[in-house]
């Protein structure tokens, strides 16, 4: 059974920080492409940031380009994403998700994703 956990969410203030992990159990991550997202209340989910261990795919959307890392820890089967100087429009709730078969920014394309962890920047 395929299992994401998301953590490292919270509030902070603009120009924060934040580390966001996301645990993946019965999926090597190593062997698909990885990605995280982002849903604000009344937006449709967008593609933050995605990578595959083949290096054939490693893309940032352009609002949080310079500003957050995405990488992968294959001895801890996990996904990090380094997000820095947070701005009020990157509050969302995030997450994780995979795709098997390819690396695209659409996330009808991904296959598995995790439940999400929220992160809120204020002024």
């Amino acid at each position: 059974q395929v299992r994401f956990t998301e953590s490292g969410g919270g509030s902070v203030q603009a120009g924060g920080s934040l580390r966001l992990s996301c645990a993946a159990s019965g999926l090597p991550i190593g062997r698909n492409a990885m990605g995280w997202f982002r849903q604000a209340p009344g937006k449709e989910r967008e593609g933050v940031a995605r990578i595959s261990t083949g290096g054939n795919c490693f893309d940032y959307a352009d609002s949080v380009k310079g500003r957050f890392t995405i990488s992968l820890d294959n001895a801890k089967n996990t996904v990090l994403l380094q997000m820095n100087n947070l701005e009020p429009e990157d509050t969302a709730m995030y997450y994780c998700a995979a795709d098997q078969k390819s690396c695209r920014p659409d996330p009808a394309t991904y296959d598995y994703w995790g439940q999400g962890t929220q992160v809120t920047v204020s002024l």
